[in-house]
């Protein structure tokens, strides 16, 4: 798969070769030359060609894979700053950690709203303590810069009795 770069390269070449064709066309209604308005097909055409391999060059991002890090599904997002995201009640601390540096980088968007500059993912299991019983448990969330894709400053919080909780409630379901 090309690159953002390799695009945008690639639609730097389509512009110059779209001035090419649009000033050989301008020289073939001088010139009253008989294929001048094929020129004006091909000029527009490349043109339609550059603005797609630009604006395709801006929406191509890289996802960055974050080794051990398990499936999540969002389950509230406000556009905004506030984001929730489900894992399964089966994970680890270490696929925790994994998961809310994976969902950090996922969820980053340069077309978020919001003020205070920061995104706020908060991630969530439910269990069931008892038959026809669940209970939401917040283990943790991260807050990352709603403007910067690499952000080297991500504020990750792992809430550690909830973890406990956890553990206790995936020991009991192992023994039943």
């Amino acid at each position: 798969m090309l690159s953002t770069t390799e695009i945008l390269i690639g639609a730097k070449w389509f512009g110059i070769a779209t001035i090419g064709f649009f000033i050989l066309t301008i020289i073939g209604f001088i010139s009253k030359w008989g294929f001048r308005f094929r020129l004006v097909g091909v000029t527009g055409f490349m043109g339609v060609l550059t603005a797609g391999l630009f604006g395709l060059s801006l929406g191509l991002f890289t996802r960055v894979e974050i080794p051990g890090a398990v499936p999540y599904s969002l389950v509230y997002d406000n556009g905004g700053t506030q984001t929730v995201i489900a894992v399964s009640n089966t994970i680890t601390e270490s696929e925790l950690a994994a998961t809310i540096e994976q969902a950090a980088g996922d969820l980053f968007s340069p077309g978020r709203l919001g003020t205070g500059g920061k995104l706020t993912i908060r991630i969530r299991t439910i269990i069931h303590p008892e038959a026809g019983v669940s209970e939401p448990l917040y283990l943790g969330e991260v807050k990352r810069s709603l403007s910067q894709r690499e952000d080297e400053n991500l504020d990750i919080k792992i809430f550690p009795e909830i973890l406990a909780k956890l553990e206790n409630y995936q020991s009991q379901n192992v023994e039943s």
